[in-house]
């Protein structure tokens, strides 16, 4: 997956969200709706893991 930000991942999952609940897409459609949201679910913890172990760290020095 391109290196796309977190509030834009975020934004695209809550699209691909609102277009499975409204239920107006094919089967197909929706398995493909679904691989794209778990990629950008993904991406967005791998983010937020990330941001956390730098939040750690700082606290770690700061401790020291």
């Amino acid at each position: 997956m391109e290196r796309i930000s977190f509030e834009d991942a975020l934004k695209n999952l809550e699209a691909i969200v609102n277009k499975l609940e409204e239920g107006s897409v094919s089967l197909e459609e929706s398995v493909s709706l679904y691989e794209e949201g778990m990629k950008l679910s993904k991406h967005c913890s791998e983010i937020l893991e990330k941001a956390e172990l730098r939040i750690d760290k700082v606290n770690q020095e700061q401790n020291s």
